[in-house]
């Protein structure tokens, strides 16, 4: 597959090449005639090549599978280009007579992965609309219990002592952010040692152990985790409730859109007759033998 993208990367570069150079796209664009409106549908030709025929439906279609770098160009490079690369390529698949094995194998699996696209897009079609973002919003929050966030910041040093000397200072007067930009070992340093808001499960235990049992204000330390040692202000604590809608939309919609493949993958998969071979008898190194195909 990494040979398809390649060559096909090759292809339109030839392909867009001979189209800048045509004199045509020599001119301005302002300069070019405008020609008339030609009513067209995905089954007009564009081309016909050894009695093969190339319609815009096919142009169409690899306009979407080209490289990244041709994707800005603009349509009327990419139409005659588009063109140019199909009939290339058409000549070059006549040219090699019967498919080889691997192409062949290729072409199977293309097929498999465009026709299982085409289905998980019509499950997708059906998985959202707000009823069932609400609905689903209801069902996860409604109960929802408030729950306490903290806003912290902290000190990170490497031993107890050097912990201990820092809540020294801060009981002289020492400001708190400035000692933390000053000796943090941590990411928060620079940045006054802020953690901004964080709640249950999101810091190791013995940190949101001491947090919890503090009050707004208050500093705490020495306090060992694997990081190292801390000392900890905490700045400010409240009670968290349900999130608006809004809020986790894009979360929900996700769940849904997960909900709904599984379970026409499982309900597929159910009246499907599938007959497995064993596979412990097989080398896995096998997947490295392109020879195979050959």
């Amino acid at each position: 597959m990494k040979n398809l993208a390649k060559n096909t990367a090759l292809l339109a570069g030839a392909a867009f090449m001979l189209t800048l150079a045509a004199p045509g796209f020599a001119q301005d664009a302002s300069e070019q005639p405008e020609a008339a409106a030609t009513e067209v549908s995905a089954d007009t030709v564009l081309a016909t090549v050894n009695g093969e025929q190339i319609t815009l439906g096919h142009v169409i279609a690899a306009r979407y599978s080209l490289p990244e770098q041709f994707q800005v160009l603009p349509n009327e490079i990419l139409l005659p280009g588009l063109v140019d690369q199909l009939i290339q390529q058409t000549v070059l698949g006549q040219a090699i007579g019967e498919m080889t094995r691997r192409a062949q194998v290729q072409l199977d699996n293309e097929q498999r992965a465009i026709v299982a696209t085409e289905k998980l897009d019509e499950v997708l079609a059906d998985a959202i609309d707000d009823e069932k973002v609400a609905a689903a919003y209801e069902e996860q929050y409604a109960n929802a219990e408030p729950t306490p966030e903290w806003n912290a910041s902290h000190i990170l040093v490497e031993t107890e002592e050097e912990a201990q000397a820092l809540l020294d200072e801060l009981e002289g007067g020492a400001d708190f952010a400035d000692l933390a930009r000053e000796h943090s070992t941590g990411p928060t340093g620079p940045s006054g040692g802020a953690l901004d808001w964080f709640g249950p499960g999101m810091m190791v235990e013995p940190f949101e152990v001491a947090v919890s049992g503090m009050s707004a204000g208050d500093v705490a330390g020495p306090i060992q985790t694997q990081f190292g040692w801390h000392v900890v202000k905490l700045n400010d604590t409240r009670m968290k409730g349900a999130p608006d809608l809004e809020e986790v939309r894009g979360e929900i919609q996700e769940q849904l859109e997960n909900d709904a493949v599984e379970q026409a993958l499982a309900a597929l998969l159910e009246a499907a007759t599938i007959e497995r071979a064993e596979l412990e008898g097989i080398d896995p190194n096998v997947l490295s033998d392109m020879s195979l195909l050959d």
